[in-house]
């Protein structure tokens, strides 16, 4: 996915950018893939610090504009619907408690930018404030995303499929162990 990446953006010259950010835009928007792609072609084509600032500018208007659909969105369906006790709580959710919730959240490399953008969407929060702590809260974890793909695109080959193999296997043992403490439930 990196190289067809590559490619489009060789082909793009100057328009590699606009490309570059339109694509973190559609992934913000579906909210369910992750953009470590998009980070690692960044870093390639643009280099390491300018591709960081690209990757950033594209999560910071993905994180806006899908807020901004998803808040449309939710206008259309009927805010009764929601009766799960988070989503109430997040129902009221303002200034600067959501602020702080919001920026701690977009830290966390872990939680789904998708699940961060349609809460913040529920809840009271303006445009505005939700724009500057996702994107303040984007820095930190695209700084670790992007040295961790930098790092990875270092080292040989072997080493790629090792990593891969052992990431797969945890990911395959954590929703083991997820899925087992749900049905002890």
């Amino acid at each position: 996915m990196k190289e067809t990446t590559l490619q489009i953006f060789e082909h793009a010259g100057f328009f590699a950018i606009l490309i570059s950010l339109s694509v973190n835009i559609v992934i913000s928007i579906i909210g369910v893939f992750p953009s470590v792609f998009i980070t690692a072609a960044n870093l390639a084509f643009f280099g390491f610090y300018h591709g960081l600032i690209v990757s950033i500018i594209g999560e910071g208007l993905g994180a806006v504009i899908s807020f901004v659909l998803y808040r449309k969105g939710l206008k259309i369906w009927r805010l009764k619907d929601f009766q799960h006790p988070v989503m109430l709580k997040l129902k009221h959710l303002e200034g600067s408690k959501a602020f702080w919730i919001i920026l701690c959240l977009r830290i966390l490399p872990f939680i789904p930018s998708g699940a961060i953008t349609l809460g913040s969407a529920f809840s009271k929060v303006s445009i505005g404030l939700f724009a500057i702590a996702s994107t303040l809260g984007k820095i930190p974890s695209l700084i670790m995303e992007a040295g961790a793909v930098f790092g990875f695109m270092q080292v040989d080959l072997q080493w790629k499929i090792v990593i891969i193999v052992v990431f797969v296997i945890i990911s395959i043992w954590t929703g083991g162990v997820r899925g087992k403490k749900t049905t002890d439930r």
